[in-house]
C-alpha cells in the first residue's frame, strides 16, 4: 500500500512549525549522505525524504547516494540533492570499487556523516566511512531473514554503525540477539507518519462515498478492513476464515474488504477466492485491489485489522488506522503491537485496540466482534485515545527530530575511527 500512501503525503518542504525543534545547531552547515538502493515505494524509501526534508529545515545539507526511482523528483522538491550511484549492486567486485566511488564523492562533497539503509549499500559505506574516518549510521529497517553463519554475517553490517536505529522495540530486540556486539550503539525511533494526510476532518463525504462505490457496497455497509499486499502470512485467509466464523453467529450488514495489489501472485489470488467461495462468503469478502486512497478506507471502515502470521518490522497500517479513529485488531506479533494498546498491558478503559495469536481465527472472529459491537460513545472515546496515542508516539515529527539528533551527537563525537 505504499503508493497509496506516497500518493497523500504532504511534502515536507511545505511544513511550518519545523521538524527540527530543540536540535543542536551543529547540523547547520553541515552535509549527511544517505545511501539506499533506489527511491522507489517502500518505508526505507520514504523515510530517506523524510529525513532528508527535516535536514533541508535543519539548514543542513542532504544528499542521497542512489541510482534513481520515481520518487527522486520528491526528494528534490523537499530540499534533498540526489548524488547518482550504483548503489543497487550485490556483485562482490562492483560493490568493492564502489567502496572508492564513495570514498570519493564523501571527500569531494564534504560529507560530514554517512547513513545507510539497506545491506548491500551498507558495507560500501561502512568501507568507505572508515577509509575517511567520517561517522557511520545504520537504520535496521527490517527482520531480515537467514539463519546460516554468511547470511547473518551479510545481514549484521547494518549493526555496525556507531549508531544503530531500529525502527521498533521487535526490530532492536531482535539486534541484539543476532548480534549482541551492537548492544550499546542501539536507537529505538519508531517510523513516523505525517498526520496531515491522515487526519478525520481532512477526508471529506465525496472522497469516502466515491471509494464506497468503486468497492461495491450498499449505503449501510460497515466495512472490515485488512490493506496490505495480498501475500500469505499478511492474514488474509485467517480473516477469512473468522468471517466465515462471524456469519456462523449471525452477523449482518457488514463486508469485509481485503484490499491490496497482488503484485503478480495469480496462485495466492485463486486460493482466496476459492476460499471465499468455498465458505459461502462471494459477495461478502471483496478483492478489490490496490487502494489509491487509504485516509478514506480507513476513515469509512469500522474496524481495520493486521492479522499478520509472520512478524512486521513496524506496524503502518494499524498506525495510520488509529489516526483515523479506527478501531484495530491485530496480530500479537512482531512491531505492530507497540503500536496498539490493549490489556493486559493496560486496563480496558485504556485501549485504543485488540491483541490475538496470530493465526487464530477464532480468537481473531471474537476481537470483531467486540470492535464491531462498541457503542457510539464507545467507539469515539477509544477514537480519541487512538489518536492521542498515536499522535504522541509515531509522528514524523518526532522520527525525523530524533534521527537529526542522533546525526548531531555521532558528528559531534567524530566517532569514525
Amino acid at each position: 500500500m505504499e503508493e497509496a500512501y506516497a500518493a497523500q503525503f504532504i511534502p515536507a518542504s511545505k511544513m511550518r512549525g519545523g521538524l527540527v525543534t530543540g536540535l543542536s545547531a551543529s547540523l547547520v552547515g553541515r552535509t549527511v549522505l544517505q545511501i539506499i538502493p533506489r527511491l522507489d515505494a517502500g518505508g526505507a524509501e520514504r523515510t530517506t525524504i523524510d529525513v532528508a526534508a527535516a535536514l533541508a529545515e535543519a539548514g543542513a545539507r542532504p544528499l542521497v547516494a542512489t541510482e534513481g526511482g520515481r520518487l527522486i523528483s520528491e526528494l528534490q522538491a523537499n530540499g534533498g540533492v540526489w548524488a547518482p550511484f550504483p548503489a543497487k549492486t550485490k556483485n562482490p567486485l562492483a560493490m568493492a570499487l564502489n567502496v572508492y566511488r564513495l570514498v570519493r564523492l564523501i571527500r569531494e562533497e564534504k560529507v560530514d556523516l554517512v547513513h545507510a539503509r539497506s545491506r548491500a549499500p551498507a558495507w560500501v559505506a561502512l568501507g568507505a566511512a572508515r577509509l575517511t574516518n567520517t561517522p557511520f549510521v545504520t537504520t535496521y529497517h527490517g527482520s531480515y531473514a537467514g539463519q546460516s553463519v554468511l547470511k547473518v554475517l551479510y545481514n549484521s553490517v547494518m549493526a555496525r554503525g556507531d549508531a544503530v536505529i531500529a525502527n521498533s522495540q521487535f526490530t532492536a530486540d531482535r539486534i541484539l540477539r543476532m548480534h549482541p556486539f551492537a548492544a550499546d550503539r542501539i536507537h529505538v525511533i519508531h517510523r513516523g507518519t505525517d498526520f496531515r494526510a491522515f487526519m478525520p476532518e481532512q477526508v471529506d463525504a465525496e472522497r469516502v462515498a466515491r471509494l464506497r462505490q468503486s468497492w461495491g457496497l450498499a449505503p449501510d455497509d460497515r466495512i472490515v478492513l485488512l490493506a496490505a499486499r495480498l501475500t500469505g502470512w499478511k492474514g488474509q485467509k485467517v480473516l477469512i476464515e473468522a468471517t466465515k466464523l462471524l456469519m456462523a453467529q449471525g452477523l449482518t450488514d457488514t463486508k469485509f474488504v481485503l484490499a491490496g495489489d497482488d503484485q503478480g501472485r495469480d496462485s495466492y489470488v485463486r486460493d482466496l477466492r476459492s476460499q471465499i467461495a468455498a465458505a459461502g462468503l462471494t459477495g461478502i469478502v471483496k478483492l478489490p485491489g490496490h487502494c489509491t486512497d487509504m485516509p478514506a478506507a480507513y476513515l469509512t471502515s469500522a474496524v481495520v485489522t493486521v492479522p499478520s502470521t509472520e512478524p512486521e518490522a513496524f506496524g503502518r497500517a494499524a498506525v495510520e488506522a488509529q489516526a483515523m479513529g479506527a478501531p484495530v485488531v491485530v496480530s500479537e506479533l512482531g512491531a505492530v503491537p507497540e503500536t496498539v494498546l490493549a490489556p493486559p498491558q493496560v486496563s480496558p478503559q485504556a485501549r485504543t485496540g485488540w491483541h490475538v495469536p496470530p493465526g487464530d481465527a477464532r480468537a481473531l472472529a471474537d476481537a470483531l466482534a467486540h470492535a464491531l459491537a462498541l457503542e457510539e460513545t464507545a467507539r469515539e472515546s477509544l477514537a480519541h485515545r487512538a489518536r492521542a496515542h498515536v499522535q504522541s508516539h509515531f509522528s514524523l515529527e518526532r522520527m525525523c527530530a530524533r534521527t537529526l539528533d542522533i546525526y548531531a551527537a555521532a558528528i559531534e563525537d567524530g566517532s569514525g575511527g
